[in-house]
């Protein structure tokens, strides 16, 4: 394994400069390799949770949601932010739960994506959910969601033909093709 330091920077000093009830910014004064000095902005956020439900049909359960910074609606994997101290299992059981009203039996952990390395220490857990069970979705106040089955060479499709924007999603996507051997 190659050798790193020539490439690593130091924080040196630094301040949060935004503390918001989901997100917060900080600004980092760092050394770098060189020995010169360079300010660093980045999100600091929770860590989250995806999931991948796999249907016994074979089809994959997706949600449609408005996504109000990109102003449209977006076809994506269940998903949601860690509570404090929250396992991330935990956390995907729930988001299961709440979005899609559905429980899943076997739970197996896939990894864990890094979605926005130049300005976010955000990571996101996934899951594979299987041996669904439908019930009652638990929506948290102010969040709709929409459901759907979708067949997996459809989502691949989808991100060929670029309606499949979401970063973590089409992540998703590419672990579920290797995940079950299809194309």
């Amino acid at each position: 394994m190659p050798q790193d330091d020539h490439l690593i920077e130091t924080r040196t000093d630094g301040a949060r400069v935004f503390d918001g009830a989901l997100l917060h910014i900080n600004r980092d004064t760092v050394r770098l390799p060189d020995g010169g000095t360079a300010t660093r902005e980045y999100v600091v956020h929770p860590g989250a949770v995806m999931v991948i439900p796999v249907l016994d049909d074979g089809r994959i359960l997706m949600e449609r949601q408005f996504r109000y910074p990109l102003d449209r609606v977006f076809l994506e994997f269940p998903a949601g932010k860690l509570d404090p101290d929250e396992a991330p299992l935990a956390c995907g059981q729930r988001e299961l739960l709440e979005e899609t009203g559905h429980t899943a039996r076997e739970w197996e952990y896939l990894g864990v994506v890094h979605p926005l390395i130049s300005y976010s220490d955000e990571e996101i857990h996934f899951f594979l959910a299987r041996g669904l069970t439908a019930g009652e979705a638990q929506l948290d106040e102010g969040e709709f969601v929409e459901t759907l089955a979708v067949p997996l060479a459809e989502l691949v499709a989808g991100v060929l033909d670029g309606r499949i924007t979401d970063g973590k999603t089409i992540s998703g996507i590419f672990w579920l093709e290797k995940k079950l051997g299809v194309r």
